[in-house]
């Protein structure tokens, strides 16, 4: 089986649809896809109607974490979408996600850079709008080249010139939202250094005390010793290891399934969680 665990669709960042994500990802001989768009279920209809025979789909979700000023990401699989508690943290940092882009978008144009929040408002396309969407404008706007380029100090990176911090939930008690509501937790790309987000080893121990499931060490922000880390890591902590492409259509350069979670790991994570189940074109059931 192939299975990619961490992708994203125009619910909140990607540059596709989710039912052309779903599409896509039979297309790369993908068993199952994961869509775990950024504090939001609101893709997952879309992607179950338009799910392809031969792939299982399971809904999913990456929560917005910080600790210390530390950017985290936790992937919540397969819990109740309609959790009160869980369903309240995501419009929060939704609504936070609108205000920090904005003051964003202002201390850009103090840089310099002709951005307007229409232009952003309109990539996003009725969607949360996310930093993504902003470092598209600024290369449609020349004062870049490429997207990746945006995420610096130079500009809206952790610590930049325009960051904007904004809620975010802390990451132990995400977890343990997760978990209430039935679903599994992995901590998303955790030694992704050149983003300026390495989450220490310390943090990590603390989340599985807290409940995490896994952890991602096969991702294409890991470096070989990263990986190796991360797998030493979640051996001596009793975590499983997944790996995921992190795709986000156009703006990572379509990697659906440029790295994929193990069989047995999976059985784990569906096996564990009691909040929702994986979807299937012959039941179309969460």
């Amino acid at each position: 089986m192939r299975i990619d665990l961490h992708s994203h669709s125009t619910a909140s960042d990607g540059t596709q649809p989710p039912a052309d994500v779903v599409r896509r990802a039979r297309a790369q001989g993908l068993d199952v896809l994961a869509l775990t768009d950024h504090d939001t279920v609101g893709g997952h209809r879309e992607a179950i109607e338009a799910l392809p025979a031969g792939l299982t789909l399971v809904p999913g979700m990456e929560l917005s974490c910080r600790r210390g000023g530390q950017s985290i990401h936790l992937l919540a699989y397969l819990f109740d979408p309609l959790d009160p508690e869980l369903v309240a943290e995501g419009a929060r940092i939704r609504q936070a996600r609108e205000v920090r882009a904005r003051l964003t978008v202002e201390r850009l144009v103090e840089l310099g850079v002709p951005v307007t929040w229409e232009q952003v408002a309109e990539l996003a396309a009725g969607s949360p709008v996310g930093r993504p969407h902003i470092a598209r404008a600024m290369v449609a706007a020349g004062a870049i080249a490429e997207p990746a380029l945006a995420f610096t100090p130079e500009w809206i990176g952790t610590g930049g010139r325009a960051h904007v911090t904004r809620y975010a939930l802390d990451p132990e008690r995400a977890v343990r939202l997760v978990r209430a509501a039935g679903g599994v937790a992995v901590l998303a790309h955790p030694k992704a250094r050149r983003r300026g987000e390495e989450v220490p080893d310390e943090w990590i121990a603390e989340l599985a005390r807290a409940g995490l499931f896994g952890v991602e060490a096969d991702h294409l922000d890991h470096d070989a010793d990263a990986r190796a880390h991360v797998r030493g890591l979640a051996g001596e902590l009793g975590l499983a290891v997944t790996g995921s492409s992190d795709d986000h259509g156009e703006l990572t350069g379509h990697r659906l399934g440029c790295e994929t979670t193990a069989a047995e790991v999976y059985e784990r994570l569906t096996a564990t969680a009691t909040g929702a189940r994986p979807v299937t074109t012959a039941r179309h059931e969460a």
